[in-house]
């Protein structure tokens, strides 16, 4: 079964989905059981490879414009547990953008372990409506744009601000 799809849904705004397999032990307990605090590990690569997705890697970001997003806010709700090596696919989409932050809906998915994972792994596109995939963990992100030396609050920069709205418009 291939997981992520070309179709596109009529998402509110842009999704970037990334799969991974849980790594042995650093991400589960002794019990084989993901560490809860593992999932906002695996939100914050979602990200990173969502805006990389985008042409805004952050190291570029910083080099280029002075500034970074970081993260303001996170509400996680948990609805079951991961194991060790489960498969999961894990979403970041933009729910809200303002001019100095932009608000995250995160979603971490259990997929079946027959599911092939095409080359490259990371691929951008929508996850496919599988009724066999079981929501893991979700999270409401909100990222603020910060100048990087003084981390102080900023605007978002107009081409960051513009690469991300043409991103919400071109994935619906």
């Amino acid at each position: 079964m291939d997981i992520l799809s070309t179709e596109k849904k009529s998402l509110l705004s842009t999704l970037y989905s990334l799969v991974h397999t849980i790594a042995p032990r650093p991400s589960s307990n002794a019990g084989g059981i993901v560490f809860y605090a593992n999932y906002l590990k695996f939100f914050e690569r979602a990200r990173t490879e969502w805006l990389r997705h985008l042409g805004l890697g952050q190291q570029v970001l910083r080099d280029t414009t002075g500034g970074m997003f970081v993260v303001t806010d996170v509400q996680l709700k948990y609805h079951r547990a991961a194991r060790l090596d489960d498969l999961l696919c894990v979403t970041a989409r933009v729910q809200d953008n303002g001019r100095a932050s932009l608000g995250l809906h995160q979603q971490a998915w259990l997929l079946p372990a027959d599911t092939t994972i095409p080359a490259p792994a990371g691929t951008a596109g929508t996850v496919s409506a599988s009724t066999e995939r079981s929501l893991l963990c979700e999270a409401h992100v909100r990222i603020g744009w910060v100048d990087a030396s003084q981390l102080k609050p900023q605007r978002i920069p107009a081409s960051v601000y513009q690469a991300i709205s043409n991103a919400d418009t071109h994935d619906q």
